[in-house]
């Protein structure tokens, strides 16, 4: 599965501070940022159930917006 996300992140420095928990939920899966989308899009490719709500839960606790688009 491959989810998309749309996010408060902007800067490289946010996204390595992310980075060892999303990798601690996600060990298998691939994931990257898109800081120059204007939703600063967050993608995951998945097959862990339950990511959608780790995720944004992550993000959430470390004071970012984070939305699953459709």
């Amino acid at each position: 599965m491959i989810y998309v996300f749309k996010t408060s992140v902007r800067t490289k420095r946010q996204v390595e501070k992310l980075q060892p928990h999303i990798n601690s939920i996600l060990p298998s899966g691939k994931w990257n940022f898109d800081l120059l989308d204007c939703d600063k899009i967050l993608r995951i490719e998945s097959e862990e159930k339950h990511v959608v709500m780790q995720i944004t839960d992550l993000l959430s606790d470390h004071q970012f917006i984070c939305k699953e688009l459709e």
